[in-house]
């Protein structure tokens, strides 16, 4: 049912937020080539690729999917080709050489443990020294004297009373008291 100029103005608005949100909200969600191009420039500006196989040091997987080097200098491809003759021709430096283009560190540089534990532990020394100091101020400057309800004469005191009032004698406190002995049961 068509009501005139208020049914054409309810339709152009209606138009209007279905092209915003195409223009805005779409854009973000959209896989059109232009979008993908754009967000290709980002991965170029830092950003790692986890679609390429990449090099990482892990003792649990010491053999890597790519080599450490990957963009070889002269020297480099020199030797490269110097290794597909038989390795007895290649000094101990050379072999050194080859292995350090394929793997960054070694099986025990790997394992081999760092000194951040000291960092970890100067943290928590840090830490504790200044939640000692805290904890130090507000008992000097924010908490006052004990109530003297605390203190032992108090409580012995407030016991007897209770004991003398038979304070729910069935299951409670004073059903642990024996009246005839004049002790505890």
């Amino acid at each position: 049912m068509y009501n005139g100029a208020a049914g054409e103005k309810e339709m152009l608005t209606s138009r209007a937020l279905v092209s915003g949100l195409q223009r805005g909200f779409w854009r973000g969600v959209s896989t059109t080539s232009q979008v993908q191009a754009a967000h290709a420039k980002d991965l170029t500006s830092g950003a790692v690729d986890c679609t390429v196989p990449q090099y990482n040091n892990r003792p649990d997987t010491p053999l890597p999917d790519v080599p450490f080097v990957t963009k070889l200098s002269s020297e480099q491809q020199k030797l490269k080709e110097k290794e597909k003759g038989p390795w007895k021709n290649l000094t101990k430096e050379e072999k050194l050489a080859l292995y350090r283009m394929t793997h960054e560190l070694t099986y025990a540089e790997m394992r081999k443990g760092s000194d951040e534990w000291k960092t970890v532990l100067g943290g928590v020394f840090i830490f504790m020294g200044f939640s000692g100091l805290l904890i130090w101020w507000q008992r000097c400057f924010v908490y006052g004297d004990v109530p003297h309800t605390l203190s032992s004469e108090w409580v012995e005191q407030q016991t007897q009373r209770m004991l003398d009032m038979r304070v729910n004698p069935v299951h409670g406190f004073s059903a642990h008291w024996d009246y005839e002995k004049k002790q505890w049961k």
